[in-house]
């Protein structure tokens, strides 16, 4: 990992099982100037039953009848495919991720030569596969929907004891639901994570709108994720909790932003840009009215006006009662010898 927050853009299943959309996700992904693109990797018969029943939100973002593994078989990504998208992404200067849902996908992305590996959040239980990915990949992204801290720690000590650095490991806090009521983000609890396990932080976010992923960075976020898509009409379980590639480009502008913002020494002093507003917004010791040479200064005839080139007016008190110098006319910053 790096100093810079890793911004992953999860096209996911989003393709919808054409070639084409998904190399039009990559394209709006470059532009929006994210690190990496990823995709979803996985049999449906080795992922799901045929029986297993689809979430809430896959039923109404779908409009079909099919069952999960209906669903996910139409969204498979054949080798070809995965050999056709990694050069594109080469070809547009961004890094090709997937995420693997089953161990045959594992080592079929291991081949392919990726070093980062992505968890996601539906296998953070399954030790098999945790132990697998902790033998086959060096870098490690896991996220945690649906998961308590017994269980984040459980994975985090399978993923070291088979062999993974601990300072390898970002643990992205996610909620699993699409769209993520923002009642529920919960957000405070990915500093508990960092403070309990001492590891690098994230977010993978699936909140409609961008301000929670941008928080997140605020509060200390090293990788973010978030969905997008090109149209969220379009049919399929994620386009409507996802972003579209305008706003996509926003979050980015936004996170780069907020890193600068934050990166500072933490010492609270005049910045450079800054340094030249004080004579302009400060203000001096002035007189009020004309005050002849010899004459006491006193709050009569003392004020406290812009510009602030002159007499500091926290000497206030060390000014009054002593005598002019000269003459003063009115607005005339006062001096001393």
């Amino acid at each position: 990992m790096r100093d810079r927050v890793l911004i992953i853009a999860e096209a996911g299943v989003n393709h919808n099982g054409s070639i084409d959309t998904a190399k039009k996700l990559i394209d709006a992904a470059a532009e929006a100037g994210v690190d990496y693109v990823k995709f979803q990797t996985f049999k449906a018969d080795k992922m799901v039953t045929k029986s297993a029943s689809r979430a809430k939100y896959q039923d109404s973002n779908t409009g079909d009848k099919d069952s999960q593994y209906e669903m996910l078989k139409k969204l498979e990504i054949s080798e070809e495919m995965h050999l056709e998208l990694i050069h594109y992404c080469e070809s547009k200067n961004i890094k090709f991720l997937s995420t693997a849902f089953d161990l045959e996908s594992l080592t079929y992305l291991k081949s392919l030569g990726l070093k980062l590996a992505k968890i996601p959040s539906g296998e953070i239980t399954n030790l098999p596969y945790l132990r697998v990915m902790a033998k086959l990949f060096p870098e490690i992204i896991l996220s945690t929907g649906m998961a308590n801290m017994d269980e984040i720690n459980a994975a985090f000590k399978v993923l070291i004891e088979n062999g993974t650095k601990q300072e390898n490991i970002t643990i992205l806090h996610c909620n699993t639901e699409y769209p993520t009521p923002m009642g529920d983000v919960n957000l405070k609890a990915m500093l508990d994570i960092q403070k309990q396990l001492n590891t690098k932080i994230g977010y993978s976010d699936h909140t409609s709108g961008i301000e929670v992923p941008i928080a997140a960075v605020a509060l200390g976020a090293k990788v973010i994720e978030k969905h997008f898509t090109l149209d969220r009409d379009l049919p399929g379980p994620d386009h409507k909790a996802s972003l579209m590639p305008c706003e996509l480009k926003a979050m980015v502008t936004a996170i780069r932003n907020i890193e600068k913002a934050i990166s500072g020494s933490g010492i609270k002093e005049p910045s450079p840009s800054e340094a030249k507003n004080k004579p302009i917004a400060r203000k001096s010791i002035i007189a009020s009215q004309n005050i002849k040479k010899g004459e006491v200064f006193s709050e009569e005839n003392l004020s406290i006006k812009r510009p602030g080139i002159g007499i500091n007016p926290m000497r206030w008190d060390e000014i009054l009662g002593r005598k002019a110098i000269k003459d003063f006319q009115e607005d005339d910053l006062i001096e001393l010898i």
